[in-house]
């Protein structure tokens, strides 16, 4: 079986990542490296041109793990920044957004997954969303497992804590309907692809 890796350049997504892998005694390689992100306010067209970037790195099957942050009543443009967390810099200057925001009632607020594994021919995704509020301050810790500093402001559906605020078991616990994009691809790598077994419909 050739290796699965895991190409990003954010640390933190590759442990929460890897913890998940390991409960199920799969193991998977990081390598560390930036990938160009495509101007297009698109989580699935991104995710897709950053997977067929990585493999050109590695030249074996790897996935990419993207993540959009959705403001729904962000004032003058709705759901910003969307897939441009990073290129908005918002997660990086979060007391900024807060500032933006503190005039604002309603705080809806989402994140939205996009896992993409490709083999060298095929690519498949995988999406996932956690559904919250915008908090009025920052709340919690960096922690090493979190994908940004947005932790410290979003509130998942009823919770009262943000996921800084929370323990490893607490977050993994939370009632909040989430969806997880991880989850389903371990779970289809181990059904599908490790079996050989490619019934899932290609995308």
């Amino acid at each position: 079986m050739e290796n699965l890796t895991y190409v990003t350049g954010n640390y933190g997504k590759y442990v929460s990542v890897k913890e998940k892998f390991e409960t199920l005694g799969i193991a998977i390689h990081y390598f560390e490296y930036d990938l160009e992100e495509p101007n297009v306010n698109d989580i699935s067209f991104i995710s897709k041109e950053k997977a067929r970037g990585a493999y050109d790195k590695v030249k074996s099957p790897v996935f990419v793990k993207d993540t959009g942050f959705y403001i729904e009543h962000y004032p003058n443009h709705p759901g910003y920044p969307g897939a441009f967390v990073k290129r908005s810099g918002i997660s990086s200057h979060v007391d900024a957004l807060l500032e933006v925001m503190k005039d604002v009632k309603v705080r809806n607020c989402y994140f939205l997954d996009c896992l993409t594994f490709y083999d060298g021919e095929e690519f498949y995704q995988f999406f996932g969303e956690s559904r919250g509020r915008l908090s009025y301050e920052m709340r919690g810790t960096d922690k090493k497992e979190a994908i940004s500093s947005l932790w410290q402001v979003f509130i998942p559906d009823h919770c009262d804590k943000t996921l800084a605020e929370m323990t490893k078991q607490e977050r993994s616990k939370r009632p909040d309907n989430r969806t997880d994009a991880t989850s389903e691809f371990i779970l289809w790598y181990q059904t599908h692809y490790l079996s050989n077994s490619f019934s899932l419909t290609r995308k």
